[in-house]
């Protein structure tokens, strides 16, 4: 991420800085409604130094006068705090909203394989503790994660997206789930013929995704019984 400047006129607006920061394009915009809401910041205190001035910081209440180190401190805090919290909104409501928005605009980009033909991916990340991983981008169509497309992003904390966020926004949006009833596959093959130890390897798979898709239609089945019954 780019450095903070100190000019007035960047700490009147940190969120607008932040976001528009080479490299921040995944975030989105937190509403100050759930930043004024201690309940949503709970447990951050102490994982964040100098989290008040963080906080102000971001809230662009901060009038402190300090060093050029600490400052930079306060600014390098505000930052991970911002993402610590974007973690929590976008499994709000309001949140998915936004970053649903950004998905269908294609700001995540999308999937480096050929067969999923483009489909568009969501930040991930690997783990929900901070500094484990850098953010990873997930194909719901072939369910597998990939690096951004970009070393810009390689900076960014996978922590401040979280590893239930794709999961959920496709729980509260059932409808966008790409089909994956027939997910194509490449065939290594010389001179047109199939190679056989792939051959066999593929037709295994193939056996295991409809022994998996037969299994789940009964759970689905059994589950409408279930309900009806009640």
């Amino acid at each position: 991420m780019d450095d903070f400047s100190s000019d007035s006129d960047c700490t009147k607006y940190w969120i607008d800085w932040f976001l528009g920061a080479q490299g921040n394009e995944f975030f989105c915009e937190i509403d100050d409604e759930f930043l004024n809401d201690r309940f949503n910041m709970t447990g951050l205190n102490s994982e964040v130094q100098y989290y008040q001035y963080a906080m102000d910081l971001i809230m662009d209440t901060f009038e402190r006068e300090c060093d050029d180190p600490t400052r930079e401190q306060i600014e390098r805090s505000a930052r991970h705090l911002y993402g610590l919290i974007h973690a929590r909104y976008i499994l709000t409501q309001r949140g998915l909203q936004k970053m649903l928005d950004k998905y269908k605009k294609g700001d995540f980009g999308v999937c480096p394989r050929v067969h999923c033909q483009r489909q568009p991916v969501l930040p991930i990340g690997l783990s929900d503790v901070p500094h484990s991983a850098p953010v990873k981008m997930f194909c719901m169509k072939c369910e597998d994660v990939y690096n951004p497309p970009s070393v810009r992003f390689a900076s960014i904390d996978g922590a401040y997206f979280g590893t239930s966020f794709p999961f959920l926004l496709f729980q509260a949006y059932p409808h966008l789930i790409p089909n994956k009833t027939s997910p194509e596959r490449f065939v290594p093959a010389i001179f047109g013929f199939k190679i056989h130890e792939h051959a066999r390897l593929a037709r295994w798979q193939e056996s295991k995704r409809l022994e998996l898709n037969k299994r789940l239609e009964q759970y689905e089945e059994e589950e409408r019984r279930r309900k009806r019954a009640q």
